[in-house]
């Protein structure tokens, strides 16, 4: 493996590893901040402006990635990052955490820069395998992330953010002296038209026909903020976790993860066909929050892992289904409208679900993880309708 690709993937880890570190802690240090008993409303808040951010730049930094090349963007990234964990291990009041987020936010082009680097330096033959390794380097970073997390956070509620600027620093430095430029500065200016987040999601208005699986890729991300913005709070007011226990099920549940989306999806395709893929994985991540929401013990938890990993075939099967309701010549358009709604619905999903958990939380903790299953159920009859076979032409806008 050469010296680029060690550092793209050191980088990967190590941003992981900093995501993760913050999530069991995060609920202890805002009560800190703000003096409030129940939080949800600020991690909510904080969650959605740092989607907010990552939306309406996104699109800027991936095009200065063209025009500038990917060693500077990602640079600029790292460094937003390290000051993001600054301002959240300094904070003294509510308004220098939204700051540290929104920061964050803006600068956050690591994996798709990260993306279109390795994209630059593999020829096509080994692509697939690098993005197999970049998805493994991440799932590594986020399964340690939490449990690293709680275990600083019980000593020292500053101490992750302190530990995740370091690590963010640490990055800087070594890409910036280790990690060449991967593709040569274009002279072609901005098409600043290009630069509009809302302008993929033009394209749906004139094909109604993909609405369906949009909506599929909304439900099932906005679903998945769900846990980010409630697990801490919920593993906390259900079962008096500490932040070691928090980050404990936080890195159960990212190995289950990882290992079912490593093995389990070509064999569920294979044997099931993708439309009953998705219905299982549905099914699997309904039945462990039901499980979740009953549940007065804390073993219950890590036991219905296994069952909750079964979420991770549905996914790659959608995935695969969703290319598949347009032709070759419009792919590429359907993807940058998935990515938006993906975007919009981490957005509009830690809003959501942490109003929710204000309301139930104090009657029953549990409840919010009913709600979810209650999203997800939307998602069946659209996954129901998909389309199994692509259209025999080319879709006219």
């Amino acid at each position: 493996m050469n010296r680029s690709l060690v550092v793209i993937f050191t980088a990967i880890v190590l941003d992981a590893v900093g995501i993760g570190l913050i999530f069991p802690i995060l609920p202890a240090l805002l009560r800190d901040v703000t003096h409030a008993e129940d939080v949800a409303p600020y991690i909510g808040t904080m969650t959605a402006l740092y989607a907010v951010m990552q939306f309406i730049f996104a699109p800027v930094l991936g095009a200065l990635s063209d025009r500038l090349g990917r060693r500077p963007v990602l640079l600029i990234s790292l460094g937003g990052a390290a000051i993001n964990y600054v301002f959240l291990a300094s904070a003294t009041s509510l308004w220098m955490l939204l700051i540290g987020r929104a920061i964050a936010g803006l600068t956050s082009a690591n994996v798709s820069v990260a993306t279109a680097y390795i994209t630059d330096i593999s020829p096509e033959d080994k692509r697939a395998r690098r993005f197999g390794l970049f998805n493994a380097m991440f799932g590594l970073g986020f399964i340690i992330g939490p449990v690293l997390g709680g275990v600083l956070g019980d000593y020292w509620l500053r101490l992750p953010f302190i530990a995740a600027a370091s690590l963010n620093a640490g990055n800087l430095m070594l890409a910036f002296w280790m990690l060449p430029e991967s593709r040569a500065p274009s002279r072609e200016k901005i098409d600043l038209s290009a630069l509009n987040p809302l302008r993929p999601l033009r394209w749906v208005f004139s094909v109604k026909s993909v609405l369906p699986v949009i909506f599929i890729f909304f439900i099932f991300s906005a679903t998945g903020e769900a846990y980010g913005t409630c697990w801490a709070l919920w593993g906390g007011d259900a079962f008096q976790w500490n932040g070691l226990w928090i980050g404990l099920s936080l890195g159960t549940f990212g190995i289950c993860q990882t290992v079912a989306q490593a093995f389990l999806p070509a064999p569920a395709v294979k044997l099931l066909g993708e439309r009953a893929a998705i219905l299982t994985g549905i099914a699997g991540v309904c039945i462990a929050l039901t499980v979740m929401a009953f549940a007065t013990q804390s073993w219950m938890i890590f036991a219905v892992m296994p069952v909750f990993a079964l979420g991770g075939i549905g996914v790659p099967a959608l995935q695969s289904l969703a290319t598949r309701q347009v032709d070759e010549s419009r792919q590429g358009q359907f993807q940058g409208v998935l990515a938006s709604a993906v975007s919009l619905a981490s957005i509009v999903g830690p809003l959501a679900f942490s109003s929710i958990y204000f309301v139930v939380r104090d009657e029953w903790p549990g409840a919010i993880w009913l709600s979810v299953v209650a999203v997800y159920a939307a998602s069946i009859p659209l996954v129901l309708g998909l389309r199994l076979e692509k259209p025999a032409a080319v879709v006219t806008a």
